[in-house]
């Protein structure tokens, strides 16, 4: 149980970050950088709205927002102090607290899974139980197979029973070209992809099929950093009321700093993202505020899934 509380116990610091003061000093701002997850795309929206509003500035943040080379910079560059916060999948943030890096939670960029498995006829393939025996591609990231276990349990499939392959970040052409019957994603992500492509597909979106509602995508931070982390929340809590207020002005913030984004693509993700809600848990507590009782329920589901290790 050690393991567990170390991690409840650092979701509940976040939480108690998250609604300090910002801590802000007067004077020259404190360079600080933020590694996205990814290349920067309509999640990171309320990011970007914040940097528009100039949040960063005022709460005495110098931030450098950097893209990832990879998925696995994140923890990497946190911890040989070339980062001071990264926005991580939560089921990462949990690997590499388990390889024993001292890492918190400071706040929440997206509040429900975004993980899913996506078919692509939803004529023959209406629940999860019709996905037995078929060919169901994953990407080789630890937590997609404890994603389409718990999609298959829940329709009482034996995980067994499929035929898993790993394609990589090839979702979206190998659905489109019918070389898989189905595949994990991202809802909205591949999800939106696919449907402007006019492929008739069905989502099972792991929380509504076995999994608990848990927040995707954290920010992370070095253990001892929590002034710095406070003004990093406080200005994110500016950026995301605007996107709350005005989801337009907040797409608009991202567009106009980074170059090259189709804005159709991008206006299609925020609306599936606001349309599910991704960005709130309800009325309250509003993003980035982290839950703690949503990481304890995603904690216990990613053990019961074998993600993480039990004790």
């Amino acid at each position: 149980m050690r393991r567990v509380a170390a991690l409840l116990a650092a979701a509940l610091l976040a939480a108690v970050i998250g609604c300090g003061g910002s801590g802000a000093e007067p004077g020259a701002p404190k360079g600080a950088t933020l590694v996205l997850d990814f290349q920067p795309n309509a999640v990171h929206a309320g990011i970007y709205a914040a940097e528009a509003a100039g949040g960063f500035g005022d709460e005495g943040l110098d931030l450098t927002i950097r893209e990832p080379s990879s998925t696995a910079d994140s923890a990497k560059l946190l911890e040989s102090g070339r980062a001071d916060f990264a926005v991580m999948d939560i089921n990462d943030f949990g690997i590499a607290r388990e390889r024993g890096l001292d890492l918190v939670a400071i706040a929440a960029v997206v509040q429900r899974p975004l993980a899913s498995v996506i078919a692509r006829d939803r004529n023959e393939i209406r629940t999860p139980a019709d996905l037995t025996g078929k060919t169901i591609g994953v990407t080789g990231v630890p937590s997609d197979d404890a994603v389409l276990d718990t999609v298959l349990r829940s329709g009482g499939v034996d995980p067994s029973s499929v035929h898993r392959v790993t394609i990589g970040f090839n979702a979206v052409a190998d659905l489109a070209a019918g070389k898989l019957d189905a595949a994990t994603a991202f809802w909205n992500a591949e999800g939106v992809e696919l449907e402007r492509r006019g492929i008739p597909i069905r989502e099972f979106r792991v929380d509504q099929f076995g999994a608990p509602r848990y927040p995707e995508l954290v920010v992370v931070a070095r253990a001892g950093d929590e002034q710095l982390g406070a003004r990093l929340t406080a200005a994110l809590s500016r950026g995301y009321d605007v996107l709350a207020r005005d989801p337009q002005q907040a797409l608009d913030d991202l567009l106009g700093q980074v170059p090259g984004l189709d804005r159709s693509a991008q206006q299609a993700q925020l609306e599936s993202l606001t349309a599910g809600q991704a960005f709130a848990l309800g009325p309250t507590p509003a993003t980035p505020h982290l839950d703690p009782a949503s990481v304890e329920r995603w904690h216990a589901w990613a053990t019961e899934a074998g993600l993480l290790q039990t004790g």
